[in-house]
């Protein structure tokens, strides 16, 4: 089987020499027939020629597009070299190329999207407490979503066959990670996890501020939700309106019971307007779930 090992890089001319050196020592020592390919995601013109002296095959965007639309076109390049199994890594020198070995054995093992979790078997002690508390959180929503016990869904360090580079269509303009976890699960393919060992590296330039990262991970968990599990979520949001409706409501006949009048026009109101908001977002849900069907 062909492998090839993929990597995004946008001006990492200073990691990038590493990172290449150390796969291609790591793969002299297997029988796997592989291919490094670089995607140049805008970057200056020293990134293209570090990965070019060293071998690999580069594929440019004209500018920066950002880590989606670049997993987007690595997708495209790695078909069109008849890829079997991809590799995906960063240019950073965060996950160590030894792993890649294992990941390679979990493909050939059965398995369809293997991921190497900082988190499966030890603390990483090199993320910010706020990405970290994310990152718990995402993994939470899809292992639920999944039924796949996952430890680190936000890892980029991960290894797939050509059916889910083939199959899968993306529609998030942020990242790729979760929602080709998702989208794997949904359309039947076999998911799991391998320790890693990862490295401390230069702050990540996705994010300014791990409050930033901590913002956009919980936004895209409700719109997790919101999109492979729309009945949940809208009928979630819509009981626990009509409940706070009902429960109003229930206090004011207690009122009307025990003191023969009600009052309370205000409440009257809030409550009925409660319900009935609640009803509808019940209602936009099963509307929602039988469109997704």
């Amino acid at each position: 089987m062909k492998v090839i090992i993929t990597i995004p890089a946008y001006n990492e001319e200073r990691t990038l020499p590493k990172v290449l050196t150390e796969i291609k020592e790591v793969m002299s020592t297997t029988k796997h027939n592989y291919t490094i390919l670089v995607l140049n995601d805008g970057s200056s013109v020293n990134t293209v020629a570090v990965a070019e002296n060293l071998g690999a095959i580069v594929v440019s965007h004209k500018k920066n597009r950002g880590l989606a639309e670049t997993f987007k076109s690595e997708m495209k390049a790695c078909l069109q070299h008849t890829a079997d199994i991809i590799i995906h890594t960063d240019a950073d020198g965060q996950y160590p190329s030894s792993h890649i070995v294992e990941l390679i054995e979990k493909i050939e093992s059965g398995y369809d999207l293997v991921l190497g979790s900082r988190f499966k078997d030890q603390k990483n002690g090199h993320m910010p407490f706020l990405k970290k508390l994310g990152n718990i959180a995402f993994s939470k929503v899809l292992s639920h979503l999944t039924k796949v016990r996952l430890t680190d869904t936000t890892t980029g360090f991960r290894a797939f066959t050509a059916e889910i580079a083939r199959d899968i269509k993306y529609i998030n303009t942020f990242t790729y990670t979760q929602e080709q976890i998702i989208k794997a699960s949904r359309q039947g393919f076999r998911i799991t996890e391998i320790p890693i060992k990862a490295r401390k590296t230069r702050e990540s330039r996705l994010f300014k501020n791990p409050f930033e990262y901590a913002v956009k991970a919980w936004i895209n968990i409700f719109r997790i939700y919101r999109d492979y599990q729309p009945l949940s979520f809208f009928g979630r949001i819509g009981g626990g309106l009509f409940g706070g409706g009902f429960l109003i409501g229930m206090w004011l006949l207690y009122r009307f019971i025990t003191l023969g009048y009600v009052g309370r026009v205000p409440s009257t109101i809030l409550s009925m307007l409660l319900m009935l908001t609640g009803l509808q977002i019940i209602l936009f849900g099963f509307l929602a779930d039988m469109i997704k069907r």
